[in-house]
């Protein structure tokens, strides 16, 4: 590596972030970027490592070491062609992605680790600063011809990879604009969506088509659709939020978070909706569920300048550093305060809701919980709660926002209509070897295929479905696996 002290001299240090009190005024980015030679100094903290696991952490197999090694020596394009070689978007997993590399770096078993995805995200920007970023024109095309149905992360993936094999893509959204979650899932004050513009452009440039506005399934034959078409690419995501079927249920002033979260993008996009307009100004918000869409919702609320916001988790408060049952490398379930958090909640854990509580106009006016405690299994696994004594009380609120995920993929429309099979959980069945579902050169990627997930796996099934639809249409592939590029950099 570039200086193989470089992890006992520097520290881990992030990028200075606007305060909390002034970055909910508005719903820009409010991360910094390194100043002087703070981004060689973390660069520099990649130790020489004889097995770098962090390849292994990440589920792109990005070449961490290299790219650091790279930036460390100000080698700005060589750091670039590195990350791009594995990565199309780094650009938003270096805003976006919970870094289960950093979780696997080698350093982190007794320091805290690199701060890869920082450095990721410094790497993309100076490369688009600096002109290395352009449209890709595969100088032959095959004539074939691929539909990719979703503009989230894997759609987009598919779509860039299949380009650059040299078919014709054309991408189906049903939303007005492309970007699928990235566009209206993820806040603004995470990933401005100049960022997704930027992308979408070059991948026009490149000969991409979008279509959006349209629901493929919902009208017409689906059969005719997939006839048109050499190969058709589902990555439409994981879209049927989890309910939460207790008493009051009904009652008006409960929402589901990305409904909630979806509203306020289109609002700043100044894209039109129909349905009512969901406003956390001026209420008492309780938003269940601790994960990152949670979260987004706390953030969400304090910039719409809720009353109160606070935050309730079925499960038991995580630790704070990783316990005999989160062995390093694996990816640690321990707290995590997001910057949302830094800019007020109060978070509870332990907490089962049992009803919602309506007033006399059928408004929402609070909601019945207890708290409960959890039984553990011999592998540290919660496996069932049992309630508290004399632990029910109401909190009072006026918007509640449903944030525990997501069950399976819309099944209406475009599935049932294609006949593809479903596996178990209701997500459309097809084998990660090959992506191929039961209907003849239909392919599956990303949540719609694996369920609910993180950014950085849906670029990475987006990648490898294309790899596979390649080699259906040519009998071989051009596109790289993520082995033969470690090979190729290593």
């Amino acid at each position: 590596m570039g200086k193989a002290t470089g992890f006992k001299e520097f520290s881990r240090e992030l990028p200075e972030k606007i305060k909390p009190a002034e970055r909910v005024k508005n719903y820009n980015e409010f991360v910094g970027l390194y100043a002087g030679e703070e981004l060689n100094h973390q660069a520099a903290r990649c130790m020489n490592c004889g097995i770098p696991f962090c390849h292994s952490g990440c589920p792109l197999g990005n070449v961490i070491p290299e790219f650091n090694d790279a930036v460390y020596n100000g080698k700005w394009e060589e750091a670039y062609l590195i990350l791009a070689s594995t990565n199309n978007f780094p650009e938003f997993t270096g805003r976006i992605c919970p870094a289960p590399c950093e979780a696997a770096c080698v350093l982190g078993i007794n320091k805290p680790p690199v701060t890869i995805e920082e450095i990721e995200k410094h790497i993309i920007e100076i490369a688009f600063s600096k002109g290395y970023i352009k449209p890709y024109k595969p100088v032959l095309r095959t004539g074939k011809k691929v539909a990719v149905i979703g503009s989230g992360p894997a759609g987009l993936a598919a779509a860039a990879q299949l380009n650059k094999a040299g078919h014709l893509v054309k991408v189906y959204e049903r939303d007005d604009l492309p970007g699928g979650l990235l566009r209206y899932g993820i806040p603004d004050f995470k990933l401005d969506k100049a960022v997704v513009d930027r992308r979408i452009r070059l991948m026009e440039e490149e000969g991409i088509q979008f279509k959006c506005n349209t629901e493929v399934g919902k009208n017409g034959s689906m059969q005719e659709f997939i006839n048109a078409y050499d190969a058709v690419v589902m990555a439409s995501g994981s879209t049927i939020p989890r309910n939460l079927h207790i008493p009051g249920r009904e009652t008006k002033g409960i929402y589901f978070a990305m409904d909630f979260l979806k509203q306020q993008n289109k609002t700043l996009n100044r894209s039109k909706f129909t349905e009512e307009h969901i406003l956390a100004t001026g209420k008492d918000v309780v938003v269940i569920g601790g994960g990152d869409t949670g979260s987004d919702c706390v953030g969400t609320s304090n910039r719409q300048l809720a009353n109160s916001v606070k935050q309730f988790e079925l499960m038991v408060q995580p630790p704070q550093e990783r316990n005999e049952y989160m062995p390093w490398p694996n990816f640690p379930m321990i707290l995590k305060t997001t910057s949302s958090h830094e800019e007020g909640c109060e978070r509870f854990w332990g907490i089962n809701t049992k009803a919602f509580l309506s007033d006399d106009q059928g408004a929402l006016r609070s909601i019945l919980i207890s708290e409960v405690s959890w039984e553990i299994d011999r592998l540290g696994r919660p496996v069932n709660f049992i309630e508290k004594e004399n632990s029910e009380r109401e909190i009072p609120c006026q918007l509640v926002l449903l944030a525990m995920g997501f069950v399976h993929p819309q099944h209406e429309g475009l599935i049932i209509k294609s006949g593809v099979q479903l596996d178990e959980r209701g997500n459309v069945k097809a084998k990660e070897g090959d992506y191929l579902t039961n209907v003849s050169k239909v392919f599956a990627a990303g949540d719609i295929r694996r369920g609910q997930s993180l950014v950085v796996w849906a670029i990475s099934e987006g990648r490898e479905a294309a790899r596979k639809v390649d080699e259906f249409l040519m009998g071989h592939s051009s596109l790289p696996t993520k082995d033969r590029i470690k090979q190729q950099l290593v």
